[in-house]
C-alpha cells in the first residue's frame, strides 16, 4: 500500500502499471509441481495475451529472479516495486529459463 499512499500524495492519482503476468512464489510450486525446484525467483504460470510481456521473450516455465537488478522471491515483491512505476517505463526482468540466465526487457503497460 505504501507505494500507491506515495503516489497518488505525490501526483494526486494512482494508475496501476501492469507486466500482464501471473507467477508462483517458490513456496506454493512444490506443492504443485513437485519436480520443479529453484532457489529463488517467482515461477510464471501465465502471461496475458493482451498484456506488456507478452511476445517479448518471457515464456510460461521462466523463473523471474530479479527486476532492475532488485531480487524477488514472491509475487507480492514484484507487485510492490512495479506500483512504484509508470504506465510506459520500462523495466528488465532478469529471467532464469532452464538454468540459463538473461535480461527481458518490457514496458510496463495499464492493468
Amino acid at each position: 500500500m505504501k507505494p500507491i499512499i506515495e503516489k497518488i500524495t505525490k501526483t494526486g492519482k494512482f494508475t496501476e502499471a501492469s507486466i500482464g503476468i501471473y507467477a508462483y512464489d517458490k513456496e506454493v510450486i512444490q506443492y504443485l509441481e513437485e519436480d520443479l525446484k529453484f532457489d529463488s525467483g517467482i515461477y510464471v504460470v501465465s502471461i496475458n495475451k493482451t498484456g506488456a510481456a507478452y511476445g517479448k521473450g518471457l515464456l510460461v516455465g521462466d523463473v523471474i529472479t530479479k527486476i532492475d537488478n532488485i531480487t524477488v522471491n514472491k509475487m507480492n515483491d514484484l507487485r510492490k516495486y512495479i506500483y512504484t512505476k509508470e504506465v510506459g517505463e520500462e523495466v528488465t526482468l532478469t529471467v532464469n529459463r532452464k538454468g540459463k540466465e538473461f535480461d527481458v526487457k518490457i514496458k510496463l503497460g495499464r492493468k
